[in-house]
């Protein structure tokens, strides 16, 4: 797995644009937003409310696409 729990919002998109639908899809929208500069996936998920492994499978899906 190249993307976990504990990486930044911001350091995936950065390092992997591709992700971005992704966030969206799982109804995490605020990928550019200043929480996301240092605020966990983990974190970011159990704040919207989203399962947090099925987002990590899908980014890492993305990931693997690219």
């Amino acid at each position: 797995m190249k993307i976990t729990k504990a990486m930044s919002i911001k350091e995936v998109v950065e390092k992997y644009p591709a992700t971005i639908p992704v966030f969206f899809k799982h109804g995490l929208c605020c990928v550019g937003c200043a929480a996301a500069q240092f605020e966990s996936i983990e974190q970011g998920a159990a704040v919207h409310g989203i399962d947090v492994d099925a987002l990590i499978a899908d980014l890492n899906q993305a990931v693997a696409q690219e």
